[in-house]
């Protein structure tokens, strides 16, 4: 399992929500290169950079810091926040992005980013779902920065685009995201079973090696950590098994 930093941008500085409520950020005193920089000393391959602004506002905002990034090398990017636009997700892969992430447009627009998935091939395009869990267990999708319930499904929405060639999945569960509660193992075990072929990317939750452990012996392909690494939560020699460059 590859385990994949998170930086989360609001108005150019690196934020954590609690539970995905604007109202409850964290603001840390780090410059996203800075981080980026040393999450590729610690070995980490990827980086997966949030427009937090873009997600509420449906405009990329930070455009300028992402690209920044990209050119300061040493880690694939996959980058999401309000892209909801042919244009915005050729802008980015011509900014050297190497992969685009799709959240409310998938729910708001599926005939599109069916298209886009198309256009672009499985490799280029990540679909992202957050989801809260319903009385019945069933994870609900969340839109535009998690503040607009669905009553569709996570796994209605799937099916929908499997036959579109998806390939790259990240679920997050909105409840367990900054919380360092560790990640909803049920959820991703049941992703897992239902569509075995995608390579699913867990989100929320995280707090120590032993929850990335969890997330690996499940067959997560992925699992993306914001808070706990941050805030240095985990020892560096607990993340090398998960880092391709430790």
């Amino acid at each position: 399992m590859l385990l994949i930093p998170s930086i989360d941008l609001r108005g150019g500085h690196c934020v954590r929500l609690l539970r995905g409520n604007f109202a409850a950020e964290t603001r840390y005193e780090v410059e996203a290169p800075v981080l980026a920089a040393h999450y590729r000393a610690l070995g980490a391959s990827w980086l997966h950079v949030v427009d937090l602004d873009g997600a509420r506002d449906g405009v990329l905002r930070n455009r300028e810091l992402i690209v920044r990034l990209v050119l300061q090398g040493g880690l694939a990017l996959q980058v999401g926040g309000g892209v909801r636009s042919a244009a915005v997700i050729e802008d980015l892969l011509r900014a050297g992005v190497r992969r685009v992430v799709l959240g409310s447009a998938a729910v708001e627009q599926p005939a599109l980013v069916a298209q886009w998935l198309t256009e672009h091939g499985p490799e280029r395009i990540c679909l992202a779902f957050d989801v809260r869990l319903d009385e019945q267990s069933v994870p609900r999708l969340q839109t535009r920065g998690w503040r607009t319930a669905s009553s569709r499904s996570l796994w209605d929405c799937v099916a929908e685009f499997s036959p579109h060639g998806l390939r790259h999945v990240l679920c997050t569960d909105i409840e367990r995201d900054g919380a360092l509660s560790g990640p909803n193992l049920e959820l991703y075990a049941e992703a897992l079973r239902r569509y075995p072929q995608l390579q699913w990317q867990a989100s929320g939750g995280i707090a120590g090696a032993a929850d990335l452990a969890a997330l690996a012996a499940l067959g997560v392909q992925a699992a993306i950590s914001g808070k706990a690494l941050l805030e240095q939560r985990i020892d560096p020699t607990e993340l090398q098994p998960f880092l391709v460059n430790a």
